[in-house]
């Protein structure tokens, strides 16, 4: 298990889907029944193993589950069957300013969403600068974050997760907010963090990004696994199937 930074063992999510839902005991009593509601499984068994060291995209359709994965994987939701096991520590930026307060500046919410990702206030002082410094928002720094774009959002909430230097890094598509400055500069530290043996998991509709920055992949549909293993093939399948849907 050494070569392996996360492993997923057959892993189901449901949601429940109200068709009519009961709004106060009032409404309860006078109906004589429970809200009505059905399960919408959002993920169906998964299973696959993120090797250590590598950047890992998953890839399809809107509604395909890649986004409750990564929640999964983050803890913000929990299974309801099957496990996900990762070593060392992880970092998650799922969210456009997830973990911010609006109210507050960009330095204060630094220190915020350090202390949230894990990091002591004498760590987060020790890196403000460089964190101040990549997210390129420094003559906005101390101006409320309500007053930021949604760029400068995911500027500055990147820049704080890569500072926490987490074994995995997790990252939604929140990226494509980003310029092509921004994107470039997100490469190469995906880039450093291969050299230095961490892994970075990468949920993108953006299949050229996929392929040039991830090593493997994982494709899913529906809620289930069709294709895992090197990306440049696992991409070729996915676009392939896209092509026969629209023959």
């Amino acid at each position: 298990m050494s070569d392996i930074a996360v492993h997923v063992d057959q892993v189901s999510k449901s949601f429940r889907m109200y068709k009519e839902r009961n709004q106060t005991l009032k409404s309860t009593i006078m109906r004589g029944r429970r809200s009505v509601h059905e399960d919408f499984w959002a993920l169906k068994d998964i299973s696959f193993d993120v090797p250590a060291g590598s950047t890992f995209g998953l890839i399809g359709s809107n509604g395909s589950g890649k986004s409750t994965l990564l929640k999964c994987l983050a803890k913000i939701y929990f299974p309801n069957k099957g496990s996900i096991t990762h070593r060392g520590k992880l970092a998650a930026m799922l969210e456009v300013g997830s973990g911010f307060h609006h109210e507050l500046s960009g330095r204060e919410n630094i220190y915020l969403n350090g202390s949230i990702l894990g990091m002591s206030k004498k760590e987060i002082s020790s890196k403000l600068d460089e964190i101040v410094e990549f997210s390129g928002v420094e003559q906005f720094i101390d101006q409320p974050v309500k007053n930021y774009s949604s760029g400068m959002y995911v500027r500055l909430g990147f820049a704080i997760a890569i500072n926490v230097e987490p074994d995995i890094l997790v990252v939604d598509e929140v990226l494509a907010v980003g310029d092509a400055e921004f994107q470039e500069r997100c490469f190469k530290k995906f880039q450093d963090f291969k050299k230095a043996g961490r892994t970075v998991i990468l949920v993108s509709h953006d299949m050229g990004s996929i392929s040039t920055m991830c090593d493997h992949a994982a494709w899913l549909r529906q809620g289930e696994l069709v294709q895992v293993g090197p990306a440049k093939s696992t991409i070729k399948a996915y676009l392939d199937s896209l092509s026969l849907e629209s023959d």
